[in-house]
């Protein structure tokens, strides 16, 4: 399965239901009092951590996700059903950012264990029934409100793989090759630099009981930490792993080696700092190769830690498998650190800005009034007067006439336009 580490999609959270105009019916009684039932609620739309999902290539074919609307509201008082709500899965590791309408982006959740689960899209509220609105001097009301639309945002998502160990190197070092050895994984192997371009996950058995999972982290060069062979795609990828494999290409000589692990160490350190701090095992590979064995043993001399291994003899292979497990089990969890959540703005429920176009339109922005606009039916008398009584109530009136609306101006509410009179 091709690996997909970042995805966009757009998500609409189900409208509600409209609520009705409706009067009780008895015998005897032609017309009773109002009995207008409510409209549902919408669907919402979730995201939710799966651990069956290891990738995002689901989103490349399908990219729009809609919930559900709610019924509209029914006589006797009945109220509409209420819409399911939607729930997209993505895998464990998944970091969701949110653009609605208007609005800048903003991180949301980091979903880093399954079951993790955040809201992109909240439904709409079903509309009110006219059995809301009897008074004792309005006792058949004829309003109704619509339901309220559903959010709709467009939405962000960035798979930051979780592996216990993270093994990288320079290309051709033999990355994939290790893997192909001491997991399932197949990942494409060839004898020339980039043949991996998207990171590979597999699962090391170390014993019947215990596993850890590893991914070979595609070649990395001078300059990823700025998106030198998209190096600054594949950098994050290796903040959540316990332990690090860094593995030189035994056939370079020594000098080539030691400026191979001075580059991944300053690239490591240029993109995160910490990641120089977690625990890393050096290894040499392909032992096999003439002179690689020598260069070993030079190189054993600077680092006594040094490894080596060959994945063609297998040669050092389980002792490394071994050696990386005990660091792992040793090793503290690692810190991932996340955007910090969108500052949230508290303002006035009430309050409202209006603001002049070039063209001479009046737009009105609000969080009440744009609700208000949205769930009101135009197409009744009734509800068009308890509109117009709510905006001056709310000071919308004083604050045209003060900005200078005159008889005919356009005045805009959302996606409703009037005509100022």
């Amino acid at each position: 399965m091709q690996f997909i580490d970042e995805a966009t999609v757009t998500v609409a959270a189900g409208n509600g239901g409209d609520g009705i105009v409706a009067w009780r019916r008895e015998k005897y009684i032609p017309k009773g009092g109002p009995a207008g039932g409510d409209g549902g609620a919408g669907g919402s739309v979730y995201i939710e951590a799966t651990p069956e999902l290891s990738t995002l290539v689901e989103f490349r074919y399908k990219r729009q996700f809609h919930a559900e609307a709610g019924k509209a509201g029914g006589q006797s008082n009945k109220s509409g059903r209420s819409a399911h709500d939607l729930t997209i899965p993505v895998p464990v590791g998944t970091i969701v950012y949110r653009t609605l309408e208007g609005k800048s982006e903003a991180f949301l959740a980091d979903l880093a264990h399954p079951g993790d689960r955040i809201m992109v899209a909240k439904g709409g509220k079903g509309g009110l029934g006219n059995q809301h609105f009897a008074t004792s001097t309005r006792q058949a009301p004829r309003i109704a409100y619509n339901g309220e639309p559903g959010e709709r945002a467009s939405v962000r998502l960035e798979l930051r793989l979780l592996a216990d160990c993270g093994v990288i190197g320079v290309p051709n070092a033999g990355k994939s090759t290790l893997l192909s050895v001491v997991t399932a994984a197949r990942p494409k192997i060839a004898d020339y630099p980039f043949t991996t371009i998207e990171p590979q996950l597999g699962v090391v058995r170390v014993s019947d009981e215990e596993s850890f999972l590893m991914v070979d982290v595609p070649g990395l060069i001078e300059g990823a930490h700025e998106g030198a062979g998209l190096g600054d795609q594949f950098l994050k990828h290796v903040e959540r792993t316990r332990a690090l494999v860094h593995l030189l290409d035994g056939a370079k000589p020594l000098e080539e080696m030691l400026h191979d692990k001075s580059t991944i160490e300053r690239e490591l350190g240029a993109w995160n700092p910490k990641l120089l701090d977690k625990p890393a095992l050096l290894v040499v590979s392909k032992l096999d190769l003439p002179d690689a064995r020598e260069r070993f043993e030079e190189l054993r001399l600077q680092y006594p830690e040094v490894r080596g291994i060959s994945s063609a003899t297998q040669e050092g292979v389980q002792e490394l498998v071994y050696a990386v497990w005990q660091t792992i089990k040793d090793a503290p969890m690692p810190e991932v650190v996340t955007p910090p959540p969108a500052d949230i703005e508290l303002v006035p429920r009430d309050a409202f800005a209006i603001t002049r176009e070039s063209d001479g339109t009046f737009v009105i922005a609000g969080e009440r009034i744009e609700r208000l606009a949205a769930v009101t039916n135009f197409d009744s008398d009734e509800a068009l007067a308890r509109f117009e009584r709510a905006l001056a109530k709310m000071g919308v009136e004083k604050k045209l006439r003060e900005l200078g609306a005159a008889e005919g101006d356009t005045v805009r509410i959302g996606h409703y336009e009037f005509t100022y009179s």
